[in-house]
């Protein structure tokens, strides 16, 4: 009995011992400041290191890189050095006596740490972490979140745990109250959930995500969800949005660099955010000098740059052009392209750069770089010869369909090409797998080379015949098989051009008809882009679209109810209901719009005919002009040009139309520098038609071509006619006669401005209306903007005359004597 208690005492002693000393020692690892501190205490404690101690370990060593500045962290050195070999053995040997959250913490350090993708230790943690998922073993929600970030940077993302996780986060979603939990499992596990469960996602993080910079990552990491899932969720972006601008003290030009990457991929942009961070960049534009930083800079600041600063940029970027990297360089003319840059001297740069490093790029990367070259002008002829050996290289191997037909359609654009048989045989190959956009793609290719004659082989006008034959029954085949409108939409949203419209347009018009019961909120704006990109205007299918939105309006974001609106104003088609439940919900929610979105708008529903009164007075306000010019400054050239476009019609349509709002007219220098810019000489067919109105009122003083108007419409010819039908002459009302190729200027926008004409008589415009003016379907409505033209021209006093191409050009009017009468008929108002 004495030998036995004398035995537990000594164990009770030793082990007491043992736990001090083990405590001791996870004490000194957490204690340490330095790297060597932890190596050093490995190295003299491995025997006696458990479990909990390797795991802590792991996790010092990567809190002390943590707390470095990115550019002087050690983890190289880290990672070679013995002992964290030692601890990597040690880790695998003990991986079963951890516990769960331990395990996912070493993953989660040694990750961080940057060991090599399939370093044994991580797969080890990962098949155990797997095995006790599997046993049920429930992780806590900050354990499985780590974990599932784990697994996402080491690129699991269809890994089969990946999909255990996210049937966990499923059963558990409603108790997750944490949106940094939230944010990182949404990342983590976006690639392999349903839309139901993304869509349970999406609400819960718009409850969860508050409007306050300590947000800030947690909305870095939303945005991140919302471009894995390629989802253009309004409400969400338009959050995430508000704390960027709430946060801008911590904005970098990474961060920055990163949030408008994602808007640009999801077709997001926020003119507000723009403002702050062309601010922010101008005042910082010289602390951006390695290539790294200034390439992200040039990408951000480039496309809303002024001349100066743009200037500055292109030039920095000449003088860096041999520290571009491959990737870099491509985001240099990607950019350029965006800025519609003509610079010479550093596109030579470029090139001169790309002749060494065009091999390293994969075969995506190619087809991007042949479209920045292509498109920006590029004169080095070298460079694009050895682009085309090395896409005709990869067109041999691919045996993707995508791949086929991009390399096929980017070999089109480049200059001289001798197209050879075996890209038609390889085009040929692929057609039946092909989809609408890809098949669109090798069309417009082949139809590129037959017209500028580049197929020189033998019997290439056969093969080429039998390619587009195929082409055409591939096509028409996979419309006709089409059953789902959701999938044949997202076919369509990137097909244009001349084959499509020839050959599949009347077709695929029949197939959305047949389909128009799958039409529902979710999808109206697709099928509005998809009819507004074929000008086609089919009633059927805006009645369904102008009925699914009234009835769901309340889930439709404003800005997609403004392109349906856009779709309705361009084609001319009034549905009184539609229009009115629109504008009622719009006017309600004009806080959704930006600035010069709302000048859009205004004009959208003023070609329509419609006016409201809390629109037009919030717009033509000398507040909101003021802040619509701050914006104006960062928006690009393009969407600049219409904004202002558009501004000058809507004050237009509001003189005319609502003299009431007592709104001034003040685009007089603008539209007049406008003109002075674009005017040019007349063209064969004005002057032809003048020399027949000569001919038809007895001289060429009795009209007068390219004429402006008051408030700036361009008319092609323009007549008086007295009571009797008889023509005025110019020069008899004290007009002078310009010569011909001149525009006719007003000296007043004011309907005083012109002479007055004598009592009964009439002056006409007369107008040549081409195919833009109409739509394209057999109806061949007037489109909404000659529409408004012509109720203006009335309003001006003029009598308009309004003659189709389509009459015209027809064989009715085939000859001189024939287009005579018909002139005749239409000015003298004979029926």
């Amino acid at each position: 009995m004495l030998c036995l208690r004398q035995v537990c005492l000594f164990t009770l002693r030793h082990y007491q011992a043992r736990t001090l000393c083990s405590d001791l020692l996870l004490s000194q690892i957490s204690s340490c400041t330095h790297e060597d501190e932890v190596f050093s205490l490995v190295e003299r404690n491995k025997a006696r290191l458990s479990e909990k101690h390797v795991g802590i370990a792991f996790n010092m060593l990567w809190q002390l890189q943590k707390k470095r500045p990115f550019l002087l962290r050690t983890t190289d050195y880290v990672r070679s050095h013995s002992q964290f070999f030692t601890l990597c053995i040690l880790g695998e040997n003990k991986v079963e006596h951890m516990e769960d959250e331990a395990i996912v913490d070493t993953l989660y350090s040694i990750l961080r740490l940057t060991v090599e993708d399939h370093n044994s230790l991580a797969e080890v943690l990962v098949t155990e972490a797997w095995k006790r998922l599997d046993r049920q073993v429930l992780l806590s929600l900050p354990a499985l979140s780590k974990f599932a970030l784990c697994l996402y940077k080491q690129h699991r993302h269809f890994s089969p745990i990946i999909g255990q996780i996210a049937h966990i986060v499923d059963m558990k979603l409603d108790s997750i109250q944490d949106i940094r939990i939230l944010s990182v499992l949404m990342i983590s596990i976006s690639d392999v959930i349903s839309q139901s469960f993304r869509d349970r996602l999406l609400h819960k993080a718009e409850q969860l995500l508050e409007e306050d910079e300590r947000h800030f990552n947690y909305a870095k990491r939303t945005l991140q969800f919302l471009q894995n899932v390629k989802l253009k969720y309004h409400p969400l972006l338009e959050k995430c949005n508000r704390i960027f601008l709430k946060s801008a003290s911590r904005l970098d030009i990474h961060t920055i660099n990163n949030i408008f990457g994602l808007y640009e991929q999801l077709g997001f942009d926020n003119a507000e955010l723009r403002v702050v961070v062309k601010q922010l960049l101008s005042e910082t534009i010289d602390d951006y000098y390695d290539p790294e930083t200034f390439t992200k800079l040039f990408f951000v600041l480039g496309p809303m740059a002024g001349s100066k600063v743009s200037e500055r940029l292109l030039s920095t970027a000449a003088c860096m052009a041999e520290e571009f990297s491959s990737h870099q360089i491509l985001v240099i003319l990607k950019t350029m392209q965006k800025m519609k840059c003509r610079n010479s001297h550093l596109l030579e740069k470029m090139a001169s750069v790309l002749h060494e490093d065009l091999e390293s790029y994969h075969v995506l990367q190619l087809i991007k770089l042949t479209q920045y070259l292509t498109r920006l002008h590029c004169q080095d002829l070298e460079l694009l010869a050895k682009l085309k050996m090395l896409l005709l290289g990869y067109l041999k191997s691919s045996v993707i369909p995508a791949d086929t037909a991009a390399i096929i359609r980017v070999l089109a654009m480049l200059p001289s090409f001798q197209v050879e048989e075996t890209i038609i045989n390889k085009a040929a190959a692929v057609l039946p797998q092909c989809s609408l956009h890809h098949l669109n793609g090798i069309a417009t290719a082949l139809v590129k080379w037959n017209h500028h004659d580049q197929l020189h082989w033998q019997n290439s006008s056969e093969l080429c015949a039998k390619l587009l034959q195929k082409l055409n029954d591939c096509g028409f085949e996979r419309i006709q098989k089409a059953n789902n409108l959701n999938l044949l939409l997202e076919e369509l949203i990137h097909v244009n051009g001349e084959w499509f419209e020839e050959v599949l347009n009347e077709e695929t018009m029949a197939m959305c008809q047949h389909l128009i019961d799958q039409i529902t909120w979710a999808n109206v704006l697709p099928l509005s882009y998809f009819l507004k990109k074929t000008n086609h205007r089919c009633p059927a299918l805006f009645d369904r679209i102008a009925s699914v939105t009234v009835e769901n309006i309340d889930k439709i974001h404003p800005s997609e109810i403004y392109f349906i609106l856009f779709l309705f104003s361009t084609l001319n088609y009034d549905n009184e209901e539609f229009f009115k439940s629109c504008i009622q919900y719009l006017t309600s929610n004009l806080s959704y719009f930006e600035i010069y979105h709302l000048v859009l708008l205004g004009h959208v529903l003023a070609v329509a005919g419609y006016f409201p009164p809390v629109l037009i007075t919030t717009i033509f306000n000398v507040s909101f002009l003021s802040k619509l010019d701050v914006q104006l400054k960062v928006l690009p050239d393009t969407l600049k040009q219409r904004v202002c476009s558009q501004l000058m019609k809507l004050n237009r349509a509001v003189c005319l139309e609502c003299p009431e709002f007592h709104v001034p007219w003040f685009h007089e220098q603008y539209c007049q520098r406008v003109f002075h810019n674009s005017a040019g000489r007349i063209s064969p067919l004005r002057q032809h038609v003048h020399r027949m109105l000569a001919e038809i009122l007895g001289g060429s003083q009795y009209s007068r071509t390219s004429v402006l108007t008051p408030y700036y419409y361009e008319i092609d010819f323009e007549c008086v006619l007295d009571e009797n039908k008889k023509p005025l002459c110019y020069m008899a009302q004290n007009v002078p006669l310009d010569d011909m190729g001149a525009i006719h200027w007003r000296h007043s926008s004011k309907d005083e401005g012109r002479r007055a004409l004598p009592p009964g008589a009439q002056r006409i415009a007369l107008e040549f209306l081409d195919s833009r003016a109409f739509s394209k379907d057999y109806s061949r409505h007037l489109k909404g903007e000659h529409a408004v033209k012509k109720r203006h021209l009335e309003m001006l006093g003029y009598r308009v005359v309004q003659i189709p191409h389509f009459e015209w050009n027809s064989m009715v009017l085939s000859t001189k004597g024939e287009q005579l009468e018909y002139l005749r008929q239409q000015l003298y108002g004979i029926q």
